[in-house]
């Protein structure tokens, strides 16, 4: 089970954690998870050009060591990175001292402050171990995309219908979710700066 609109309720139970970015601006902060792909990572980022936009991705350490080309196309372009761990781990099945290796390991080839939690999923203690090293980034809207029971346009209404000012939204540049996140995000784009949205990356300690 998972929302593509996070519950106002939760926040506040996990005021570590960065749920979206306070801002008053129409500004939406699009992520992407799992990468960095040779081939999808650098399809989102063609798509993404034409709108200037920017965004963040949240690189699995295993991933960034066998496509580092990919990661410098990344920085050269403007996009931010984030640690996704070494090898896409589920915290909530990970003792809280292997997570954290796991975080350092990535930490290793990955120069970032911010940090998600595989599948959104960490415990209390891994949070407490790593709060200080990192910005904790969550969502507050989630594509669904990774869902193949989710078809192109129920991706792009999960994200167009939830936005407001200061979303960070979930997309993956994964092949699991590319034949739904690379036909939706061209019509998320489109739509999003049709109302007046700018894209940024985001930043640690915004």
């Amino acid at each position: 089970m998972y929302f593509t609109k996070t519950p106002n309720i939760i926040r506040p139970l996990a005021k570590d954690l960065l749920w979206s970015v306070p801002t008053k601006e129409k500004h939406v902060y699009l992520t992407f998870d799992d990468g960095p792909h040779p081939e999808i990572t650098l399809e989102v980022m063609e798509l993404l050009s034409p709108y200037n936009a920017k965004a963040t991705f949240f690189c699995v350490g295993e991933n960034v060591r066998c496509f580092p080309e990919v990661v410098r196309a990344l920085l050269d372009a403007g996009h931010a990175l984030g640690n996704h761990t070494e090898q896409h781990v589920n915290g909530w099945k990970t003792s809280t001292f292997d997570y954290a290796r796991n975080y350092l390991k990535c930490a290793e080839v990955i120069n970032s402050r911010l940090f998600r939690p595989p599948y959104g999923r960490i415990t209390k203690a891994q949070t407490d171990c790593l709060k200080s090293r990192c910005e904790i980034v969550m969502w507050d809207v989630l594509s669904a995309d990774f869902d193949a029971k989710v078809n192109e346009e129920q991706c792009y209404q999960n994200v167009v219908r939830n936005v407001v000012e200061g979303s960070i939204v979930v997309f993956h540049d994964s092949e699991k979710a590319a034949p739904r996140m690379l036909k939706a995000l061209p019509r998320v784009l489109e739509d999003l700066s049709h109302q007046g949205y700018e894209f940024h990356a985001l930043k640690a300690f915004e």
